[in-house]
């Protein structure tokens, strides 16, 4: 599982790079989809954080909670694909 989850980060980062290559409009799509990831993303670590100063809890052990939620998941997982997608397209093209 581990190095399916490795092998997978590099070759998505690799087939977003190679397909915004090819069709221009994905380049503008992944950005879009980047800014509205972030924001849902920064939205969810925040509104956890808010609840648990609310609540008074241990925060240690209550903002693992946060894992549990598919929609932060995903969010972050696209921001880390789409970071080393950039990072890939800034190398290759300097």
């Amino acid at each position: 599982m581990k190095l399916f989850l490795v092998a997978g980060s590099i070759v998505l980062s690799v087939v977003m790079y190679l397909t915004q290559n090819h069709w221009y409009r994905l380049r503008f799509i992944f950005n879009v989809a980047a800014v509205i990831c972030a924001l849902i993303f920064g939205n969810i670590t925040s509104l956890s954080i808010y609840q648990i100063i609310k609540d008074g809890t241990v925060m240690m052990t209550a903002i693992h909670a946060v894992f549990l939620n598919p929609l932060f998941l995903m969010t972050g997982s696209f921001l880390g694909l789409y970071m080393i997608y950039r990072i890939l397209a800034a190398v290759i093209e300097e």
